[in-house]
């Protein structure tokens, strides 16, 4: 079959141009800002809309790679030194914990810190390979958890808690684990030495910081906590802070504790 010849009609004068705009024509009138809030855009975060996607895909590689060569957890403030002054650590951060948040490994935040860490639904898979962790005594564990959250304490402090003595055993134990820490020095009569809880602590048990330690509805609701206790028992608010309290001193400011308490 011979194709038909096609020709050009000639336009009216007195007609309006009706032409379809070109595909470039097209584009050049259309408004980016516009297509970001269509297509979605508008509910991102600044820094996200801000950053080309390019760019912001190298910012996250970079985070990345840091993180998944680490033996430990890496801060904020090492992180922000491998990419500009300028780019939101923590917001990067963040999207790159949700990209992750569905997979074999998640990021996760531990002593304020991010590392990754195999997802909770699929850690029966490494049981098997895992360094069997030292049995810890029922002494050993009441001293840790009065450790955790009453520190800084003294063990005279922490057998007047429990009710019983406190071989130095036990706390050597804790310190070799490497889950308990000499703080301090109390300010009192023999200055003994005061106790708190390790970075290698919060890791061990996916804690962000030593406030997230369950309360007394959580204790109660695992069953950890009898029902029937005194209507005034309650859980004290823990803290870790790295500085010495006001009632503390230097390790080196006395003698050692068995001397004095």
């Amino acid at each position: 079959m011979i194709p038909r010849k096609l020709t050009a009609v000639p336009q009216d004068p007195g007609v309006e141009d009706v032409r379809t705009p070109s595909s470039s024509e097209a584009e050049a009138d259309i408004d980016p800002s516009e297509v970001l809030a269509h297509e979605g855009w508008r509910g991102l975060p600044p820094n996200v809309a801000q950053l080309p996607s390019a760019d912001r895909r190298q910012q996250l590689r970079i985070l990345e790679a840091l993180l998944f060569a680490a033996s430990e957890p890496m801060a904020e403030t090492f992180l922000s030194q491998h990419l500009r002054s300028s780019d939101d650590v923590a917001a990067l951060l963040e999207e790159l914990k949700g990209f992750y948040a569905s997979r074999g490994v998640n990021l996760v935040k531990v002593a304020d810190k991010w590392m990754f860490r195999t997802a909770e639904d699929l850690a029966y898979l490494l049981e098997r390979h895992a360094e069997e962790q030292r049995r810890l005594s029922k002494a050993a564990l009441e001293t840790l958890a009065i450790v955790a959250y009453h520190q800084p304490v003294t063990r005279a402090e922490i057998e007047e808690i429990r009710g019983v003595s406190v071989s130095s055993g036990t706390l050597d134990v804790l310190m070799e684990i490497g889950w308990v820490r000499p703080r301090g020095r109390r300010r009192a009569p023999g200055r003994p030495v005061t106790y708190g809880t390790t970075e290698e602590f919060l890791v061990h048990f996916g804690l962000e910081s030593i406030k997230d330690l369950p309360g007394l509805a959580e204790l109660k609701g695992s069953g950890l906590l009898q029902n029937n206790l005194p209507p005034d028992f309650t859980v004290p608010e823990p803290t870790d802070a790295a500085a010495l309290m006001p009632d503390e001193l230097p390790l080196d400011a006395g003698d050692d504790e068995s001397s004095g308490s």
